[in-house]
């Protein structure tokens, strides 16, 4: 059996990875896991020689929530893991605060870290979350992993 959690996370809310690190090892009674992957992404405060302040990221939050979970469950039955935990955040996010984690417990390294990877591609590619970046060039709308449009703001009319 695997334990799934996957929620989004508004961006003032805190995680504290010994208390999950702690939670997800009380799982195993028999300790028969020898590795827990973690992956926390960052909001970076450059990307093409312009000057990153600020990720918006939004999202039709019960699907997002959805997808994550239906995510999780097909990464944790693919990689035979004993946990899968992903969060995402939501909101406005500044230069070296957190916006995803994924955790993946399981028997050995060989398995938790390609599972951790591919289910951090498939959030990126599958999860209608949207992120609009806010740069000293201007404002860009990110699809996928690295995809940018400009964002042109058109006048309300009067």
């Amino acid at each position: 059996m695997c334990y799934i959690e996957a929620k989004l996370l508004e961006s003032g809310e805190k995680i504290l990875l010994d208390e999950l690190i702690g939670k997800l090892s009380a799982m195993d009674k028999n300790h028969g896991n020898g590795a827990l992957s973690i992956f926390v992404g960052l909001v970076k405060g450059e990307l093409n020689e312009a000057r990153v302040h600020e990720l918006e990221y939004t999202a039709i939050s019960e699907v997002a929530a959805k997808r994550l979970e239906e995510i999780a469950r097909d990464i944790c039955t693919k990689y035979s893991l004993s946990a899968v935990v992903i969060y995402h955040r939501l909101g406005r996010l500044k230069p070296g605060e957190t916006t995803i984690y994924i955790v993946t417990m399981g028997t050995s390294r060989k398995n938790t870290n390609p599972a951790m990877i591919e289910a951090l591609e498939r959030v990126k590619k599958e999860v209608p979350v949207f992120k609009l970046e806010k740069r000293s060039d201007g404002e860009y709308w990110v699809i996928g992993d690295g995809v940018r449009y400009r964002r042109t703001l058109t006048p309300s009319p009067s």
